[in-house]
């Protein structure tokens, strides 16, 4: 696999980081004030990973960092050197397509206007990863951190519900 080799706002103190985004091996030079959605986004065109409030609040840039779910407007790019990043394009498979979760937020109506779903659904990765049939209380623990203007939230829990009936980590 070829390593990128970006350079990011470069200061005089930039330092040179790597990680892995997606099954890619990906080497940065850049300012240690950079936030990594601001990297994901921008440099790296990963754009389902969503900015909205800013604060950590709202769970839109959500992404798996080494397995966990974290807000990645509140993750400087140099927390993430030696790391494992998977972003909701990360999910795509060649062979198979959507994933079982994307598809089951398309099935039952887990989405509206689309701008929480990336979040959700890597919410929902976290989860079933940890917990392969969850409650109903768990799933809206899980979802907790993610908020959604639009839905009422009824279509996402059962896109969750669904999702776990067939999924295996």
């Amino acid at each position: 696999m070829e390593e990128s080799k970006i350079v990011v706002k470069e200061t005089e103190h930039s330092s040179e980081i790597s990680f892995e985004l997606n099954g890619k091996p990906i080497k940065l030079k850049v300012a240690p004030t950079v936030r990594l959605v601001e990297i994901l986004r921008d440099e790296l065109k990963q754009t389902g990973t969503k900015i909205s409030c800013g604060i950590g609040r709202c769970g839109a840039c959500s992404v798996l960092l080494n397995g966990n779910v974290v807000n990645s407007c509140l993750t400087m790019v140099y927390q993430v050197n030696g790391a494992s990043i998977q972003t909701i394009e990360g999910l795509w498979s060649e062979g198979d397509g959507l994933d079982i979760i994307q598809k089951a937020f398309l099935e039952e109506g887990g989405f509206q206007c689309g701008y929480c779903t990336s979040g959700m659904i890597i919410a929902t990765k976290d989860l079933l990863d940890k917990v392969p049939h969850p409650s109903e209380d768990q799933i809206v623990e899980a979802l907790s951190g993610n908020l959604c203007r639009c839905t009422g939230y009824g279509g996402i829990i059962r896109a969750v519900e669904r999702a776990a009936s067939e999924y295996s980590s």
